[in-house]
């Protein structure tokens, strides 16, 4: 059996490693630009889905006026836009154009390096089904989007928050799981590693803020942030009317708009303050280099969040204060799943 040096092999595994946080990069440019396209109210001009064919986009005015009539069957043209005409169709239609091209450009970033790495041993075979299961895992969320936009397509010109919360749920879920592994391959447990004792702690905290950004993904289903865009207060007061009205009372976390937003600026505030403790406890703990600088991020974000939440609540939710916010929330999963590896693989 060949040896390989230890030169070698950390060569290769940058080089992987590489490949998993590009990928990240298109994965989070994709979270985006989702949320671009939604509060633009892009996201349900292509009422059709060709994983295959559909990468070309209309090339002449006889395809653009066939496609258009396509969307004149949907319920957004004739409920919200019947006045629209090919030119305004245009416009919204690029943007969730690019959202799907950009899906599947991120297929084919994943499965030639795959292949390549593999047939140069860089990928040996034991590891093959963590990265199948990226693979696997992408290619159900190109379903799951679809899914989502259908529930648009049918009576209502506005999309399951269910779906679309579970879909966001999804980007994440496969996000972390390529960066957790392409920061396991840059830095690799070994003797001198072992779990800090503020690791447990941090998964509670990252618990909490997933939770958060999932009740975000409600937020952006039922466009909860457009109702009482005021702060610290819901109207006149701190408990707004309406919170538990409907019947069963489960039915209120999901699909209330009152209770929804509350929920989320609650969970937001709980969040923060949890975080802000976290970190005065983290500078007493002794945290080695990598750890330190996640945790400080850590704080530095949330920070950044909130204010950003704040703003984009106080503002009625415009277009590019969203996307800050979206983005955000990315950046904020980012940090939490570095600073677990961090502390998971705590230097000695």
């Amino acid at each position: 059996m060949e040896t390989i040096s230890s030169a070698t092999l950390q060569t290769q595994r940058q080089s992987v490693a590489t490949w998993l946080l590009v990928c990240c990069g298109l994965v989070f440019a994709m979270v985006v630009l989702g949320g671009f396209t939604r509060l633009t109210g892009s996201g349900l001009s292509m009422v059709d889905w060709r994983p295959l064919m559909g990468i070309l986009p209309p090339l002449n005015d006889q395809q653009w006026q066939r496609v258009f009539e396509m969307y004149q069957q949907s319920p957004e043209f004739q409920l919200v836009n019947s006045h629209m005409d090919v030119a305004g169709f245009k416009s919204i239609f690029w943007l969730e154009y690019l959202h799907r091209l950009l899906g599947r450009l991120i297929g084919v970033v994943f499965f030639v390096p795959f292949v390549v790495f593999v047939l140069k041993g860089y990928i040996r075979k034991q590891e093959w089904p963590k990265y199948l299961l990226m693979f696997i895992l992408g290619g159900l969320q190109g379903l799951l989007g679809w899914y989502m936009v259908r529930s648009g397509l049918v009576d209502m010109p506005q999309v399951s928050q269910y779906r679309l919360t579970a879909h966001l749920l999804a980007a994440f879920l496969i996000y972390s799981y390529m960066l957790w592994v392409a920061l396991s391959l840059l830095f690799p447990a070994d003797a001198s590693t072992a779990r800090h004792p503020l690791y447990r702690k941090s998964l509670a905290h990252s618990a909490i803020i997933i939770v958060t950004n999932v009740s975000g993904g409600f937020v952006a289903g039922l466009d909860a942030g457009k109702i009482y865009n005021t702060f610290p207060l819901m109207g006149d007061g701190l408990v707004p009317p309406g919170l538990m009205a409907m019947q069963p009372a489960w039915r209120n976390l999901f699909e209330n708009v009152v209770t929804v937003q509350f929920d989320h600026r609650w969970l937001a505030l709980t969040t923060f303050a949890l975080i802000v403790v976290f970190w005065f406890r983290a500078r007493k703990a002794g945290l080695p280099g990598r750890a330190r600088v996640a945790v400080n991020a850590l704080l530095h974000t949330a920070t950044l969040q909130v204010v950003l939440g704040i703003s984009t609540l106080l503002l009625a939710v415009p277009v590019l204060l969203g996307v800050a916010h979206q983005a955000t929330a990315m950046l904020l999963l980012t940090v939490t799943v570095v600073m677990l590896h961090a502390l998971r693989h705590a230097e000695q």
